[in-house]
């Protein structure tokens, strides 16, 4: 327990015990304790903060998240996320897992090398992302998705942040903290529809807060990394 104290700084160990704190307090008032949507804010907050440090152990705990995630999302017709999560977020979780293993920074395995790309990688990013939420909102659109619009919006965020974690850039934080405010739209709508969804939209908006700190964390990381050896 020393050890993890000693691994994260108080400003980290004071935003996560507040997450923690937020998320439980919303669960246990606005959706009756349920374990599944509890347990999944809870894994996928303490991702964001493992996130924040660089450790690839984050993305162990985001595919434990997708799949929990996605079988919510089921639960209110919101099929643009279940597809994404389990059919997008949760392969490239996998595959960034592998990608920040292979690429530590120096001789600290806990923290990944940060890498930069370039203008033409940017642009294709861009290009694919079009390409991948055209398609995706023809067949969310088939599913008689709730709320299409936003979903699709979800889908285009979720693979742009998705892309950047796999590559290993400081952005990636700041794409998840744009899903983030299309997530915390899509479930305001479905919590004026049912209150017990007021703990998701909670939950997000403390995923919002954490993503925020992941970036200025990210771009504090890469500039230690890029610090000429003396």
């Amino acid at each position: 327990m020393k050890r993890i104290a000693a691994y994260f700084s108080k400003t980290e160990l004071a935003l996560w015990l507040g997450s923690v704190s937020m998320i439980t307090v919303s669960s246990v008032v606005f959706h009756g304790g349920d374990l599944l949507s509890f347990a999944a804010s809870l894994i996928g907050v303490t991702s964001l903060i493992f996130a924040a440090k660089g450790n690839p152990f984050a993305q162990v705990l985001m595919i434990v998240f997708s799949l929990m995630y996605g079988i919510i999302s089921h639960g209110f017709a919101y099929y643009g996320e279940m597809v994404t999560y389990l059919g997008m977020t949760m392969p490239m979780a996998v595959i960034s897992l592998i990608s920040w293993l292979k690429n530590p920074s120096g001789e600290n395995t806990s923290e990944v090398k940060v890498n930069r790309i370039s203008r033409s990688e940017t642009v294709f990013l861009a290009i694919l992302t079009a390409a991948v939420t055209a398609v995706f909102y023809f067949v969310l659109r088939s599913l008689q998705t709730e709320n299409l619009i936003v979903s699709t919006f979800s889908v285009a965020t979720s693979f742009a942040a998705a892309y950047l974690t796999f590559r290993r850039t400081i952005y990636f934080p700041l794409a998840y903290a744009f899903n983030d405010v299309v997530l915390i739209v899509l479930w305001a709508f479905a919590a004026f529809e049912d209150i017990k969804y007021l703990s998701v939209l909670i939950c997000f908006i403390v995923f919002l807060v954490n993503d925020l700190y992941g970036f200025i964390s990210w771009r504090k990381m890469q500039h230690r990394q890029e610090l000429p050896a003396i």
